[in-house]
């Protein structure tokens, strides 16, 4: 394919090849789609640019493009506005993310119309969507979004320029520290402790308009912009047993802050009831968090 955004079509978004993908795949396997959502009138910079003025400043975050692939804690911002940067991101260097763009309703009819083309294999595997939400990635040329996970299952869709993702398997200490999940579910950062020894490691998925990945739960990954300005909208949503990992996790901290040595909970279809619901009686005592 070509780095030129598609024409989007009345029809379904996702093509019937790509759902049946998707339902033989999900939620473990990292994967590529196809998507017809191309050129969108919510969807232009000038568009993104409003939407990213109204937005309240938690649902903003954006910095330098030209970053290593290992970041310690958030970096710096290049010094303009949101609206600035999205404006001139041929040449302001950054990346941006617009968060929860379900806050307005246009973007949430958006939203639900894209998620419920693919709802039926999701509830089959992973029960009821939940918490539904959208991201939107605006970057210079040659960017890079650091090496992090995400607590979300989520489909990434490629809407205008080329990117590469390097994904890596989810639930493996070697590429994010149990310590490390223990303590971005309970406040701490998502950013991850990069090596280049990792790398061999990774599948490398490359991107044009008019296809998508697949992302699944707390996958480790990064991604690496092309020569051109890409735009991508981020579809996501959790589910119990996300959820339950979530909760499995926080509680492990607080054995471990105990002195003991917690299992990881169990990826899917492993359940982690036990840990999850100790954790959802305890935070509702004074003193947890």
């Amino acid at each position: 394919m070509n780095d030129q955004p598609v024409t989007v079509t009345p029809a379904n978004i996702f093509p019937m090849r790509t759902r049946a993908n998707f339902a033989s795949s999900y939620p473990e396997g990292p994967h590529k789609l196809e998507h017809s959502l191309g050129t969108h009138p919510l969807l232009d910079l000038e568009a993104l640019a409003q939407l990213a003025e109204t937005l309240p400043e938690k649902s903003i975050e954006y910095n330098r493009g030209d970053l290593p692939l290992g970041v310690e804690g958030k970096p710096e911002t290049t010094g303009l506005s949101i609206g600035e940067t999205i404006r001139n991101i041929e040449t302001a260097n950054s990346w941006a993310v617009l968060k929860n763009i379900e806050q307005v309703p246009a973007y949430a009819d958006l939203l639900h119309d894209l998620l419920s083309e693919i709802e039926d294999p999701i509830c089959q595997r992973t029960g009821k969507m939940m918490r539904r939400q959208g991201f939107i990635f605006v970057s210079s040329a040659n960017a890079v979004t650091p090496y992090h996970f995400d607590p979300e299952h989520n489909i990434l869709l490629q809407l205008r320029g080329t990117k590469e993702m390097t994904v890596f398997p989810a639930g493996d200490s070697r590429f994010a520290p149990d310590e490390v999940h223990e303590a971005y579910h309970t406040g701490g950062p998502r950013e991850l402790h990069w090596h280049d020894a990792f790398l061999r490691a990774g599948k490398t998925f490359s991107l044009a308009p008019g296809e998508a990945i697949f992302v699944p739960v707390m996958a480790p990954h990064f991604v690496r912009n092309q020569n051109a300005v890409s735009l991508s909208l981020s579809i996501t949503w959790r589910s119990e047993w996300s959820f339950a990992e979530s909760d499995a996790r926080a509680f492990n901290k607080l054995l471990r802050s105990i002195g003991l040595r917690p299992a990881p909970p169990q990826r899917w279809p492993g359940k982690n009831r036990a840990k999850s619901l100790a954790w959802r009686v305890l935070r509702r005592m004074p003193g947890i968090s």
